[in-house]
């Protein structure tokens, strides 16, 4: 009888995969998943980021208990054949838990084979196109001044490119400190209001085009909360400003309509962290919605997935704009950057400044100088995982339910967070 989880077809080299298990920690308190999938070679192992914090618990749980049992005996070369047998064992495919764990699998599989062939991943991928990759980092504040205080700062850093957020009343502001609610009188006083946000949003660029160098690019992140006019009409009062981009105006149920936003929009339009698999990703890419796209590589698959996407983006004129923050892993940063370098349409990189006690659990992990994030030459990411120091910061659920289940508008409704 047949193995059906044996492999296919005889292997070039007698390596196999004896061990596949997540690892979960949380050095800043966000918690961050890697999956280290260990060969029957000493010393040869790889890993990957599979983190999906706010569920971390359920990509945990499919990683060690649905996907390590269909890797073990294979040979670990055959990336794609791999993570396709994860999608399809599963039949319901798709999905963030889902991809999450085959980019975990797909990641730490390309670390393997870096560290085989003695190259970089970025090497394997075909070689760099650019030296490293420019990022941009947040600034936020309370008020107006707050937030350009705080960008100067960043700035003075090293920074070229920075995001500007600044805090809207009551308990949905977004990417900035919570302020005092000014609907005390409303069915959910703590609401927040879009038309509130729409008003206080061009006087925060306004100031800054006044008081920050002319040479810094701004952006700024509506996180998926208007309607397709408040979008457009939001993008034409942004228009003197002249922001870098213009990022998540619709929730992704309107994303059919991007294109007639991306249309009458003088600003460019960044869209797609909430994609949670490659199809969705490839089609904000081809229908003309997007000019740069942002998806959270772990969400898509992996790094195989959004080497198709920068692909497919370099076709279409679109460039790339890879979600990077703090709930993604140094794995997962490294696997950015390499995309960053590698391909033609890339357009900036969003950048995280980790902690010392991040930088102690994953040794090698990248840090921004002088708004630079340039990779590893280590072979594969050259990054390593401390296991006994990610063990002195677990994980806690996260607090992002808490958070999302007040986002809502003063009359009570909920509102996408």
């Amino acid at each position: 009888m047949t193995d059906t989880f044996a492999n296919p077809w005889t292997p070039r080299e007698d390596i196999r995969i004896t061990s596949v298990r997540a690892i979960t920690t949380a050095p800043e308190g966000t918690a961050l998943v890697v999956v280290k999938v260990e060969t029957n070679v000493p010393g040869l192992y790889g890993l990957g980021c599979a983190t999906f914090t706010q569920r971390w618990k359920a990509v945990e749980t499919f990683v060690n208990e649905h996907v390590a049992h269909l890797l073990i005996g294979r040979y670990p070369g055959d990336i794609g054949d791999l993570t396709r047998l994860i999608a399809f064992t599963g039949y319901w495919r798709g999905g963030p838990v889902t991809n999450n764990a085959i980019s975990g699998i797909d990641q730490a599989l390309w670390d393997i084979a870096g560290k085989r062939a003695g190259m970089p991943v970025y090497e394997l991928l075909g070689g760099k196109v650019r030296a490293a990759a420019d990022t941009y980092l947040h600034a936020s504040g309370r008020t107006i001044d707050e937030t350009l205080g705080d960008a100067e700062r960043l700035i003075e850093e090293g920074q070229r490119f920075v995001r500007l957020q600044q805090s809207t009343p009551g308990g949905g502001g977004y990417g900035a400190p919570r302020v005092p609610t000014e609907y005390p009188d409303a069915p959910y006083r703590d609401g927040w209001s879009a038309r509130d946000y729409l008003r206080r949003t061009p006087a925060l660029f306004e100031a800054a085009r006044d008081r920050l160098p002319a040479n810094i690019e701004l952006l700024h992140d509506v996180h998926s909360r208007l309607t397709p006019k408040d979008a457009i009409w939001l993008a034409r009062a942004l228009e003197p400003y002249r922001l870098f981009f213009l990022e998540d105006v619709l929730p992704p149920e309107h994303w059919d309509r991007l294109p007639e936003v991306r249309a009458a929009s003088p600003l460019p339009i960044a869209v797609g962290e909430l994609t949670t698999s490659f199809t969705d990703a490839a089609r904000l890419i081809s229908g003309g919605g997007v000019d740069l796209i942002r998806s959270h590589v772990s969400d898509v698959g992996g790094l195989t997935p959004a080497k198709k996407l920068a692909d497919l983006a370099e076709v279409f004129g679109v460039r790339t704009a890879w979600h990077g923050p703090g709930d993604t892993s140094p794995i997962g940063a490294a696997a950015n950057v390499t995309l960053d370098v590698v391909s033609p349409a890339f357009g900036i990189q969003e950048g995280h400044v980790y902690n010392e006690a991040t930088h102690d659990v994953f040794p090698g992990t990248l840090r921004i100088v002088d708004g630079w994030l340039t990779p590893n030459d280590a072979p594969g990411w050259g990054i390593d995982l401390d296991e006994v120091a990610a063990a002195r910061y677990p994980a806690e659920l996260s607090g992002h339910d808490a958070w999302a289940a007040g986002v809502r508008r003063p009359d009570g409704a909920l509102e996408a967070p």
